[in-house]
C-alpha cells in the first residue's frame, strides 16, 4: 500500500474537465458499441451461422442465451476489477477492462462458423462472450467514478451523464456501420442477410472495435487518480478485501442499487434487442411481428436513439436540481405506464411504432442518465468501485441476461402480441419504484469522504 501512496503523491490528482469527459465517455462508447454489434449479430447473423439449421425460433433463443451468458460473467468482472480499482486505483483498472473487452470483441470477428467447426464454433462464441461480460463488469463503474469523482461541486449528475452517453453513441456507430455494410451487400430477402453479408460482411464491425479501443487506451493512459482515491490511500483506509467490506457494511446499499437499475436494464434490452427481433418479424410468421425490413427498422431505431442521447444529457441537470431520487421516481412511474400502452401504440401503424420507439428511448435516457451519479454516491471511496460495480452488474443478471429470453417466451405465449412483454416491463418498473421509495436521497453526499 505504501508504494501506491508514493505513486499517487507524485502526480497531482488534477484532471482537466475535457479529459475527464472524454475518458469516461469513450470507454462506455466502446462498451456499448461492442454490445450493440453483438446484439445485432445475435438477431441477424448468429442464428444462421453458429447453430444447426432447422428451427429458426430455437436458433434465435440459443443466440439470445449466448447473449445473456455475458451478463452472468459481469458480476465476476465487477468483483475482480472492483478489487483492483479500490486497491490500486481507477486508472490502471480502466485500462485493463477496456483492453480485455477489445481483444474479446476483435476475436469474435475471426471465429469459424458452425459449418466449419461444428459445436466448437458456438463454444468459442460463448467463451469470448463471457470474456466480454467479464470486462464489462469493470468498465462502467470505473468510467462513472472517473466522471463523478472529478466533477465540480453541484454538478456530479451532469458529469455522471457522460459515461451514460456512450450508450446512444455506441448504438449509432454500431448500427450505422451495419447499415453501411448491408447497403453495400444487399439482400433480396428482407428476412435474411445476403450470402456475402453472412460470409464475411458481419465480421467487419467486430474487427473495427480494435480502432476504437486504441483511441480509448490513449485517452485513459493520460489520466491521473482522483482526489477521493488519493485521500483513501493517504489516510490508510484501503481495505484488504473491498468485497468483504462492501457486503459486511453496505449490504443494504448493494441491494437497493441493484433494484434501482432493474427497470433501466429491462427497458434498455427490450428497446434494443427485442425490438429489433419484433420489428423485423414477418406479420404472418411463426412469431408475428411488424414486418419491417432491417434497414428501415434500424433507421427508425436510430431516430429513437437520438432522443435517448438528448434526454440522457437533460436528466443530469434535472437530477442535480431536484435530486436523484425524486427525478427517478417520476420517470419510473412513466416507464410502468409505458409498458401498459405497448399494444395500442404498436397497432397505430408507422406513426405509432415511431412514437413507441421515441418514447421508449427517451425514457431510457431519463432513467439511465442519473445512474452515473446515483450508484457511486451510495458507497464511500474505499469500496465505491466494488459496490457500484456489483449493484450495476448483478442487476444485469436480473434484468439484462433474462430480458431478451423472457421477452421471446412472452411474445410466443401471447400469440405474437407484445402485450405480455410490456406488462413484464411494467412489473419490473414497480420493483424499481419500491426500491426508490425505500432509499434515501444522495444528492448532497460528500463523495470525497
Amino acid at each position: 500500500m505504501s508504494s501506491v501512496a508514493v505513486e499517487t503523491s507524485i502526480a497531482a490528482p488534477v484532471n482537466p474537465r475535457s479529459r475527464v469527459i472524454l475518458a469516461s465517455l469513450i470507454g462506455t462508447t466502446v462498451e456499448f458499441y461492442d454490445f450493440y454489434v453483438y446484439a445485432t449479430a445475435a438477431v441477424l447473423v448468429f442464428p444462421h451461422l453458429f447453430f444447426p439449421a432447422g428451427n429458426d425460433r430455437t436458433a434465435l433463443l440459443a443466440s439470445f442465451a449466448v447473449f445473456g451468458a455475458a451478463m452472468i460473467a459481469r458480476p465476476l468482472g465487477a468483483i475482480f476489477f472492483g478489487h483492483l480499482g479500490d486497491k490500486r486505483g481507477r486508472k490502471i483498472t480502466l485500462v485493463g477492462a477496456l483492453l480485455t473487452m477489445g481483444i474479446a470483441t476483435f476475436l469474435i470477428g475471426l471465429l469459424p462458423t458452425y459449418s466449419v467447426a461444428g459445436w466448437f464454433a458456438p463454444a468459442l462464441l460463448v467463451l469470448l462472450r463471457l470474456a466480454q461480460g467479464f470486462a464489462l463488469g469493470g468498465e462502467w463503474s470505473g468510467a462513472a467514478l472517473v466522471a463523478t469523482e472529478n466533477a465540480p461541486k453541484g454538478k456530479r449528475a451532469i458529469f455522471g451523464t457522460f459515461p451514460q452517453l456512450g450508450a446512444p453513441l455506441g448504438f449509432v456507430i454500431a448500427n450505422g456501420l451495419f447499415l453501411m455494410i448491408a447497403a453495400i451487400l444487399p439482400s433480396n430477402d428482407p428476412s435474411r442477410p445476403s450470402d456475402a453479408f453472412l460470409a464475411w460482411g458481419w465480421r467487419i464491425p467486430f474487427l473495427f472495435s480494435a480502432v476504437m479501443v486504441i483511441v480509448g487506451l490513449w485517452v485513459r493512459l493520460n489520466l491521473v487518480e482522483s482526489k477521493a482515491f488519493e485521500r483513501t490511500v493517504r489516510t490508510g483506509q484501503v481495505h484488504k478485501v473491498p468485497l468483504a467490506a462492501a457486503i459486511r457494511t453496505y449490504w443494504k446499499e448493494l441491494i437497493l442499487g441493484t433494484f434501482y437499475m432493474l427497470a433501466t436494464y429491462v427497458l434498455f434490452y427490450l428497446m434494443t434487442t427485442f425490438s429489433l427481433s419484433y420489428g423485423r418479424a414477418a406479420v404472418n410468421g411463426a412469431l408475428p411481428g411488424l414486418g419491417y425490413d432491417y434497414r428501415t427498422f434500424v433507421l427508425m431505431m436510430i431516430v429513437g436513439v437520438v432522443f435517448f442521447g438528448i434526454f440522457t444529457l437533460l436528466s443530469g441537470p434535472w437530477a442535480d436540481r431536484w435530486g436523484r431520487r425524486k427525478t427517478l421516481i417520476w420517470i419510473t412511474v412513466a416507464i410502468a405506464i409505458f409498458g401498459v400502452v405497448w399494444v395500442p401504440m404498436l397497432a397505430a401503424g408507422f406513426a405509432g411504432v415511431m412514437a413507441w420507439l421515441i418514447l421508449g428511448f427517451a425514457l431510457m435516457g431519463m432513467t439511465f442518465g442519473p445512474m452515473g451519479a446515483l450508484l457511486p454516491e451510495l458507497f464511500p471511496a474505499n469500496v465505491r468501485y466494488t459496490g457500484s460495480g456489483i449493484s450495476y452488474n448483478v442487476s444485469s443478471i436480473l434484468g439484462a441476461a433474462v430480458a431478451p429470453f423472457i421477452a421471446v417466451a412472452l411474445w410466443s405465449a401471447g400469440g405474437g402480441s407484445p402485450f405480455l412483454v410490456g406488462i413484464y416491463l411494467s412489473a419490473m418498473a414497480v420493483l424499481t419504484l419500491l426500491a426508490l421509495l425505500i432509499g434515501k436521497e444522495t444528492k448532497d453526499v460528500d463523495i470525497d469522504a
